[in-house]
């Protein structure tokens, strides 16, 4: 088994869903952090979700606030991400949020 540690980040400039990370095919993720940043002065709320490989999406922050000019660290315990599974975020407003995750990615 090799282990590879990355990182997966966004910038959300709109307001739709979108992909933080994709766990590769014989791959299991285990996000270590999901920092989300607050740029423009303004809070905002972002919420996460995870789809499985069957294409089920379960909540885990939903509208989460994030206040002006601060940084949140979402996770407080390791999340395991599995061959298939997609992290996606959403922002409230756009041009406002970044997202920076942590992940250790076990093969």
């Amino acid at each position: 088994m090799a282990n590879t540690y990355v990182n997966a980040k966004v910038d959300l400039t709109s307001t739709g869903v979108t992909t933080l990370y994709t766990c590769a095919a014989l791959t299991t993720g285990i996000v270590k952090s999901i920092l989300v940043s607050e740029d423009s002065g303004n809070a905002d709320t972002i919420t996460v979700t995870l789809t499985t490989a069957a294409s089920a999406v379960f909540s885990l922050f939903k509208t989460k606030s994030v206040g002006a000019n601060a940084t949140v660290e979402l996770l407080t315990e390791p999340l395991v991400v599995q061959t298939g599974e997609i992290l996606k975020v959403t922002a409230a407003t756009a041009n406002r949020l970044h997202v920076v995750a942590s992940i250790l990615e076990i093969t």
